[in-house]
């Protein structure tokens, strides 16, 4: 026997759904961003983190939403072609700092180059107050799952 649901619940399962879909097509097109620079979406992703500060693989991953171990053979292939170097954490003795190496910036500058005009021209599409509208509300559903309150 089906399970009926309310309205709300087929909006939220058709919203479900939707969003799915974009990520497939966001993963697509960040690899074909990342593609000229010698890189994927996934090692993008672990470039980028290590950009913003140096932190662990396992902060990474939390920050990333993805699971430690595949952040760890990223970045440890990252490493390996000089692009991330792990250096010691005064917090944690076996948890090492990822940070970028210089080839490393300039792989990451490269994608980002290419990643502005993509956004530029996809946010021109839906305009500013659309997006925001709508990045709120996956913000909202993510912290709902989670089980994490909104600040």
């Amino acid at each position: 026997m089906k399970s009926k649901r309310t309205a709300e619940g087929d909006a939220f399962a058709a919203f479900s759904i939707a969003v799915l879909r974009l990520a497939g097509h966001l993963q697509a097109e960040g690899d074909t961003l990342a593609k000229p620079a010698g890189q994927t979406s996934a090692r993008w992703q672990v470039l980028a983190a290590a950009d913003h500060a140096p932190m662990s693989v396992a902060d990474a991953a939390r920050a990333l939403g993805l699971a430690r171990q595949g952040v760890q053979r990223v970045a440890d292939l990252l490493e390996g072609e000089g692009l991330i170097a792990y250096r010691d954490n005064p917090a944690h003795q076996r948890a090492k700092l990822m940070e970028l190496t210089e080839a490393g910036r300039v792989a990451l500058s490269d994608i980002q180059g290419r990643q502005a005009k993509w956004a530029d021209r996809h946010g021109g599409k839906f305009g500013e107050q659309r997006l925001r509208e709508a990045t709120a509300v996956i913000a909202e559903v993510l912290a709902s799952l989670s089980g994490k309150q909104q600040a």
